[in-house]
Formats: C-alpha cells, sequence, structure tokens
C-alpha cells in the first residue's frame, strides 16, 4: 500500500512556491552574469584583468564553503525540517549583502579592488548559505522522480522569468533610476531586485513541505564524500554542469560589450523601453522561458542524457553560426542568440533535475541521504562557472587592449568578437561530450526509486 501524504502529487502552490525561489536567485545571479563584468570595467572603472582575476581568486572561498553549507544543511534538525528553515533565516542577509556589491564607494583603484573581493565574496557566501538548503528541498519535496521533475520545470520556469524581467528591465532602470549616471543607477536598480528577492524567499519558506523524514545523518563526513566521489554520474555531471556554466556566462557577459563597440549600438531604444543590447538579451530568456515549458515534452522524445547531449551541441552550434553573421545583421544575431539560450532552458532543467536523480542513487548505494552536499556541486558549478565565464572575457579584454568608453582598434573589436562568438561554443561542445559517459538512465532510476520507496515505507509489499 502507498503512504498517500508524502506519495501525492505536488499541489499547484508548492510547485509555485518552489519556482519563485529561483526567480529570486536569479534576481542576483542573472545581474550579475549579465552586468558586473560590465559594471566593474566600464562604470566602477576597475581594470578588466584586475576583475577577470578578482572572480577566479574568490572561488577558492566557494570551493570550501559549498561543500561545507551542504554538510551543514544535511545535519540540521528543526522543526521546518532540514533545507527550508535556511530559505527563511539567510533572506534579509541575502538582500543586504546584494545592495553592498554595487555600492561603488569612491576609492582609488586599490580600494576598489578591496572592496569588490570583501563585497563578491560575502554576496557568494550568502548566496551558498541559500541555495545549496533551496536546491536540496527538491530531494526532500517528494518521493517520486516525475514530481520532482515537475518542481525542477517549475523552477527553471520561474528562473527563466527572473532572468527576463532582468534583460528586459535592469539596464532600462539603470538609465531611469540613474538619470545619466550609471553608478547610482545600479545602486537603486540593485535595491529593488533585493527586495524582491526577499518576499519571494518568504513565499518559498511557507508555500513548501519536506515530505522525505530522512533518519538522523549519523555518517561521517568522510563516508559522505567518498559516497559522492564513487558516484561517477555525480562526478560526471558536476563538471559538465562546470561547463555549462562557464559558456553560457562567457557568452551573455559579453553581451552589452559585443552590442556597445561591435555592432555600435550606443543606447538608443530598439523595441519600447529595450536598447539593443537589452532586447537581445531578452529575446534570450524568453528563449530560455520557452526551452524550459517544452523539457517535459521533449523527455517524451529523449531520455534526460540524450536530450542534454543534443541541446549542448545546439548551444554551441548557435555561437559558432553568430560568428559568420555580419555585424550589421541585427536581426540574424539576435536569432541565433536565442536559439541558443533556448536550448539552454532545457539544459538547466534537465541539469538539476539529473542532480536529484544523483542524490537518490547515491542514498540507494550507501543508504545515507546526503543531498544537501550533493547538490552544493550545483551551487559550486554555477558559481564557479559564473566566476569563469566573466574571467575569459576579462582577461580577453585585458589582452586585446580594452579602454573604458573608447573607440576601440581593430584589435580590440576582434577580441571582443572571439569572446562573444566562438570561446563560449567550445565550452558547450566539451559538456556535450563528457555527457556520453553519464550511466543514470530512465531503468536504472525506476529501479532505485521503487527500492527506496520499499526502504522508507512509502510502498510495502502486500
Amino acid at each position: 500500500m502507498k503512504n498517500t501524504s508524502n506519495t501525492a502529487p505536488l499541489s499547484f502552490i508548492e510547485k509555485i512556491g518552489y519556482g519563485v525561489g529561483d526567480m529570486a536567485s536569479n534576481f542576483y545571479m542573472g545581474f550579475f552574469n549579465i552586468f558586473l563584468l560590465y559594471y566593474y570595467v566600464d562604470v566602477w572603472g576597475i581594470s578588466p584583468t584586475s576583475a577577470a582575476t578578482m572572480f577566479l581568486v574568490t572561488k577558492v572561498i566557494d570551493a570550501v564553503s559549498d561543500p561545507t553549507m551542504g554538510i551543514i544543511a544535511d545535519r540540521t534538525e528543526t522543526k521546518w525540517g532540514k533545507y527550508r528553515p535556511y530559505i527563511l533565516w539567510m533572506a534579509i542577509p541575502y538582500a543586504l549583502l546584494g545592495y553592498l556589491l554595487f555600492l561603488g564607494p569612491d576609492l582609488s583603484q586599490a580600494g576598489k579592488l578591496i572592496f569588490a573581493y570583501v563585497s563578491y565574496s560575502l554576496v557568494m557566501l550568502i548566496y551558498t548559505a541559500i541555495n545549496v538548503p533551496y536546491s536540496a528541498l527538491l530531494a526532500v519535496i517528494s518521493p517520486i522522480s516525475e514530481e520532482r521533475t515537475k518542481a525542477t520545470q517549475y523552477r527553471f520556469i520561474f528562473a527563466s522569468l527572473g532572468t527576463l524581467t532582468i534583460g528586459a528591465s535592469a539596464k532600462p532602470l539603470v538609465d531611469l533610476l540613474g538619470g545619466g549616471n550609471e553608478l547610482m543607477g545600479f545602486r537603486l536598480t540593485i535595491i529593488l531586485f533585493a527586495f524582491l528577492s526577499l518576499l519571494l524567499f518568504f513565499f518559498t519558506f511557507s508555500a513548501t513541505k519536506e515530505r522525505i523524514k530522512p533518519p538522523k545523518h549519523e555518517s561521517s563526513i568522510k563516508e559522505d564524500m567518498k559516497v559522492l566521489t564513487q558516484n561517477t554520474s555525480w562526478v560526471i555531471l558536476a563538471v559538465c554542469s562546470i561547463l555549462i556554466v562557464v559558456g553560457l556566462v562567457a557568452r551573455i557577459s559579453s553581451t552589452a560589450f559585443y552590442a556597445k563597440y561591435n555592432m555600435m549600438y550606443e543606447g538608443e531604444k530598439a523595441l519600447w523601453w529595450m536598447d539593443h543590447a537589452s532586447l537581445i538579451i531578452t529575446c534570450g530568456f524568453v528563449g530560455q522561458l520557452l526551452g524550459a515549458l517544452i523539457t517535459p515534452s521533449l523527455l517524451k522524445l529523449f531520455d534526460k542524457r540524450s536530450l542534454m547531449i543534443v541541446m549542448n551541441f545546439v548551444f554551441a552550434a548557435s555561437i559558432f553560426l553568430t560568428y559568420f553573421a555580419p555585424v550589421n545583421q541585427y536581426i540574424l544575431t539576435l536569432s541565433l542568440y536565442t536559439i541558443g539560450i533556448f536550448s539552454f532552458g532545457v539544459i538547466i532543467t534537465l541539469l538539476f533535475a539529473m542532480y536529484t536523480d544523483c542524490s537518490e542513487y547515491g542514498e540507494w548505494m550507501s543508504g545515507h541521504n546526503s543531498a544537501g552536499l550533493t547538490v552544493s556541486a550545483s551551487m559550486f558549478s554555477l558559481k564557479f562557472g559564473s566566476a569563469v565565464g566573466s574571467a575569459i572575457p576579462g582577461y580577453i579584454l585585458g589582452w586585446y587592449g580594452f579602454v573604458k568608453d573608447q573607440t576601440q582598434s581593430a584589435t580590440t573589436l576582434e577580441g571582443i568578437d572571439l569572446m562573444w562568438n566562438v570561446v563560449p561554443a567550445f565550452f558547450f561542445l566539451l559538456a556535450a561530450i563528457l555527457m556520453f559517459f553519464y550511466k543514470l538512465d530512465s531503468k536504472t532510476m525506476q529501479k532505485v526509486e521503487q527500492e527506496l520507496l520499499q526502504r522508507r515505507g512509502e510502498i510495502v509489499s502486500a
């Protein structure tokens, strides 16, 4: 028989509640991925190589903080569960530290760099503290894989809506609120998105429930790490995640530079309130939303691994083709960019569903639920990939002689062209090739799910 309270389908409100948590996250991460390099280099005035190095150096902290947060969350016991409490406790610090990142004080070059190191490190730490538990919540929100996949779809629909909102409104808001002062515009815009993030996280906490109640976590950290590293599919997925996010962020963080300096659009309106760069970014995120929406239909035709491989190849091809598009062909460029981000909408929806598959497989192998530690890899891949994806364009700009707010040389324009139209594609090609070695197919996961349901008492023999 079945315990219907645990195996019943998730309610619409709960799926919405879970989904908007990633919208809150993307009000920050989307903003950072698209505009932080531009803000540091072209607005606040840090040198591109210094900003790139800062992105990379600070990831040393994340290499420790992400798995540590997973370990802490796995061992948390409260009346609200293991993972939900952190969404409540960390929401206000999350909002405040996002504002600090864009405070932009008038300091010397050395002072700006120190401030950037400190504020960026702090905001990434708080991102870890709220998002590792949020991601782990998916593994305990339902014992049914299909229900978790539905929750994942809602997650990335709202994640796409969050990044779509950023793409469509952030730069126009900066211009409007700043009144010509971009520094002030960024500072005021982040206040708005910080407040919205706070409200959304509160709703996520109140609307969700932890249905799976793992026994008290008594295995050692060494045992948990051993189980994790022996899970070959998890290792492959973690590396693929990094490659995918590096490619994505290298692409989108270069967009403002490519539109401004190569396509020579200086902020004039392209459609409604959006300039040409904002319209490219917005159409891309509309594509991402459609990708997230269509993923369940695609999964009726392909298994997760095959679909991941195909979509990574599609993204790589869209980037390579843009390289051959004439710089004055705006509609063609916009269309190819949108196709690429559409494929990412499918990729990212699959990615986190596959992380929870890895979590269940690890529990099936070891008898211990370590969802927090398992999905901490997803947070590290997002942050490490975002940092590397932002650093690569920064180093390219420095190498090719970029000068802030000046007419760029032919050599610099060539560098911007490469960083937007060629370099990101290689990361998606590598991810597609690596996914051929991922082993958790549908048949394996059906067996794992059924045996875990029996162990937990959700399904018992007659």
